[in-house]
């Protein structure tokens, strides 16, 4: 089958960005498949995916804006800086002022420089970072210049925070998380993670994987200009 577009997926937990590619490539029988941003296993949200002549389109849309609804957990920090990893410190804390951490989030607002995790897709010497990470090794990163354009709190119970971040291309929200506790002075780690919007397109848009249809596929002859 010959299809050329764009596919906005909602992407479950517990899958790679790659799992949705080869989903994607089994249930239209394509090849050209590639997404735009990926997503850990354990996120959920907006993977906008691009099909056939769309893949030209890869570096516009990884370079969009991104918006997602994450949560923090206070008191305890992880070797993956998310859930998913061991336990390497833990403090008992026995609460949080939210006017402290309205204050911490403060930090984190405009142009800021943060470190990239270990557990990321970097090259160093030729290696990606987290194949680095799998041998137990850890090596000196680089800060990058990131845009958090806005950050609000949604939802305090301790010791768990939501909040709504807007980014740009190349932020970690699990550093995000554990800087946010650095700030504050407590380990912590990420605890959940939803994009709920990737350039134009929201979480509204998205579809489940057993959801699409060769109906949801949006032209790509819009973006043209972008090629």
């Amino acid at each position: 089958m010959h299809l050329d577009g764009i596919l906005i997926v909602n992407k479950p937990a517990g899958i790679t960005s790659h799992d949705v590619v080869d989903c994607i490539r089994r249930k239209f029988n394509i090849e050209r498949v590639g997404h735009a941003g990926t997503l850990d296993p354990m996120a959920t949200g907006v993977l906008v995916m691009l099909l056939g002549k769309a893949t030209k389109l890869s570096s516009t849309f990884t370079g969009d804006n991104k918006e997602y609804i994450a949560k923090v957990f206070f008191g305890k920090k992880t070797d993956t800086q998310d859930s998913s990893g061991k336990v390497i410190e833990e403090k008992n804390i026995e609460s949080l002022d939210i006017k402290d951490i309205e204050k911490a989030l403060e930090n984190f607002k405009g142009w800021i420089e943060q470190v990239p995790p270990m557990v990321s897709a970097i090259k160093h010497k030729g290696k990606k970072l987290y194949q680095l990470a799998r041998s137990g090794k850890t090596v000196a990163r680089e800060p990058r210049r990131i845009n958090i354009s806005a950050i609000e709190i949604l939802d305090f119970k301790f010791p768990e925070l939501t909040f709504k971040v807007k980014c740009s291309k190349g932020t970690y929200i699990r550093t995000l998380c554990e800087d946010i506790g650095k700030v504050l002075g407590v380990p912590s780690h990420m605890s959940g993670l939803v994009r709920t919007q990737s350039g134009d397109f929201l979480l509204e848009d998205s579809k489940d994987l057993e959801d699409i249809h060769e109906k949801d596929i949006i032209s790509y002859s819009c973006y043209d200009r972008h090629i």
